[in-house]
């Protein structure tokens, strides 16, 4: 009489959080105003340390910012850093970059890792993704800290199963 319904636990389900969403207003605004603003739980301590050094040349802009803000940013990403927080895929982050503190989350073995059976032509070769950096682009729960491979969906490719 009533058809088929969806469970009361789905519809209001909210993705898995992968790693903890940017939670801070002045980063979104300063960083996620030119790109996908990455929460600090991708990337360890130092790893920021080197990016918030080098904002003069971040990538070939020139990201600099105030004294005040540029330490209210530092201060907030080392804290929420992968290797200071114990929630998520941070550890597991963390723990692949064995010491080491790259520049991007594209160049983790992590990433490299879980994204390895995607072939180029779906993300380099695609103009609306270009690159594994686009991370939005196909994870469209990204900017909430969830990155399930379920809710994956590539721009012209449609839903990616392994």
């Amino acid at each position: 009489e009533y058809g088929w319904r969806v469970p009361y636990s789905y519809r209001f389900a909210r993705p898995r959080q992968d790693v903890a969403p940017v939670q801070s207003a002045a980063y979104q605004e300063e960083c996620g105003g030119c790109h996908f603003a990455y929460q600090p739980g991708l990337l360890p301590a130092a790893s920021w340390q080197r990016i918030m050094d080098s904002l003069e040349d971040h990538f070939g802009e020139n990201a600099e910012l105030d004294q005040e803000t540029a330490g209210q940013l530092r201060a907030y990403l080392v804290a929420n850093a992968a290797d200071r927080v114990g929630t998520g895929r941070s550890p597991g982050i963390a723990r692949s970059l064995q010491g080491t503190a790259p520049l991007r989350f594209t160049e983790t073995t992590y990433l490299r890792r879980q994204h390895h059976q995607i072939p180029a032509r779906a993300v380099q070769g695609n103009p609306e993704v270009g690159s594994f950096s686009r991370c939005d682009a196909c994870h469209r729960d990204a900017a909430a800290g969830s990155y399930d491979e379920h809710s994956v969906r590539i721009p012209g490719f449609g839903r990616w199963e392994d």
